[in-house]
Formats: structure tokens, sequence, C-alpha cells
């Protein structure tokens, strides 16, 4: 079964990760179509500021379409290492809507994880993975494998 795939990554709360997430994407297509905003989370040239005057007062179209999004899809993944509240909500409202669910983040990046992802992480509808962009095949591999996923 061909899976839908939700990415999640800071958009407002920080494009430092883009080109990250553009690879994360690109790999994630191998287990299925990626669902959302992956033809501008991966974008390098997209900055919060061009982001914010595009998105103004489109707020609740936002919104309503992302959560109709986490309601069609299979299985969520998360890049959680950019601190943002968006992520963090959508999460919260996948983890609510009983999807599975990886978040995904770096230690190596300075930044301190929320313990509110960390202690979501149940080992089972949510994994939460420290990782290095060289492990993240075996990571998704483990990830897409797990009952039938």
């Amino acid at each position: 079964m061909s899976q839908l795939i939700y990415f999640c990554g800071s958009m407002r709360g920080g494009r430092q990760d883009a080109a990250l997430y553009a690879r994360l994407i690109k790999k994630l297509e191998a287990y299925g179509t990626v669902h959302n905003l992956s033809d501008r989370i991966g974008d390098t040239t997209l900055t919060v500021e061009i982001l914010e005057v595009r998105e103004y007062g489109r707020e609740k179209m936002i919104h309503d379409k992302d959560v109709r999004m986490l309601e069609e899809c299979n299985v969520v993944v998360a890049e959680v290492t950019q601190p943002s509240m968006g992520v963090g909500y959508e999460i919260g409202r996948a983890s609510a809507m009983k999807k599975n669910i990886l978040c995904l983040f770096r230690p190596d990046s300075g930044k301190s994880l929320s313990a509110m992802i960390r202690g979501a992480d149940n080992g089972d509808q949510i994994v939460v993975k420290d990782y290095q962009e060289t492990d993240i095949d075996d990571i998704f591999k483990d990830f897409f494998a797990k009952d039938g996923l």
C-alpha cells in the first residue's frame, strides 16, 4: 500500500533547515506520496519575511488545509530540530488523530528538544529519533517497516 506522508518542518519559525527538508522529502518519496508543503517547505529561496508577506490574511485557509491533509495522511514525519510552534501543533493534532508519527532531531545542532516532544515517544505510535543525516535511510527503512507501514 502506498503511504500518504505528511511532512512537517519549520516555516515561519526559521528557514535554516530548508535544504535539509528538501533532501528528507526526496528520500520519503520512496515510501509514498509526500503531502503538505513539499513544494515550498524545502524551497531555500523562501525566507520567513517572504512567507509572512505571502501568507498574511490567509492563516485560516492555511490552517484548515493543513489539518485536512493531516486527517488524510497515513503517517507524519516531522523534523523537529528547528523549534516551531506550528510543527508542535501539527504533532499534537496528529497524535490526537492516532497517526503514526516519526520525529527527527539533530542533537549536534546545539539546540534542545522540547520535553513535550521527547516525552511523547512511546516506541509505537510516536517515535522520536536523534539522528545525523547519514542515518536517515536506516531510520526511514525501520520506521516504514514497522506494522506494515
